[in-house]
């Protein structure tokens, strides 16, 4: 994330949460960039220099007025008219980091082998929240190459216990190499 990525997330962060509209913007911006990574022809054609900035910021308008608030306009036509969409990702995270900040939310990904069932996942989360103290956002992510177990990834650490991690360490102890 850019500094500038950041100075526009906190700024429309900051103006939501005055407004009472944090959670609501939030998710807006959540939605919006997944419709980014899923038509990222509609992201270029609105950076398209070939076409004027008001019919920009009008495609914006229409496409959005009545899905999103009108504050998540409005930024989207700012940054179209600066021509910093390219930057919305960054400006995404940066809300939702403040967000998580003063909600006393943390995110965690976990990746397993096969994906988790709904009584494996709330159990983690449980656990999560039990020891971190906050509410917790998990993520899934399945990789089969794992075998078994699970890889959290959580407040900037890794956890990995999966079973080809303890294949590898028993490896190493075996071979000398521990």
């Amino acid at each position: 994330m850019t500094d500038l990525a950041r100075e526009y997330g906190e700024g429309l962060y900051e103006l939501c949460l005055e407004e009472k509209l944090d959670e609501q913007v939030l998710e807006q911006m959540q939605m919006l960039k997944s419709c980014f990574h899923d038509a990222p022809d509609f992201l270029r054609l609105l950076s398209n220099m070939a076409l004027p900035k008001e019919e920009r910021c009008g495609i914006i308008e229409r496409t959005l007025r009545g899905q999103v608030h009108s504050y998540v306009i409005n930024f989207l036509k700012i940054l179209c008219e600066r021509n910093l969409l390219h930057q919305f990702n960054g400006c995404e995270e940066a809300y939702r980091m403040r967000f998580n900040q003063d909600h006393a939310v943390m995110e965690a990904v976990v990746t397993s082998a096969l994906a988790l069932s709904s009584e494996q996942r709330e159990k983690m989360i449980a656990r999560l929240e039990q020891m971190t103290g906050k509410a917790i956002n998990l993520k899934e992510k399945v990789d089969a190459s794992l075998i078994g177990g699970v890889v959290l990834e959580m407040d900037g650490k890794r956890y990995d216990n999966t079973l080809r991690h303890r294949l590898e360490g028993l490896q190493n102890i075996l071979s000398g190499n521990a």
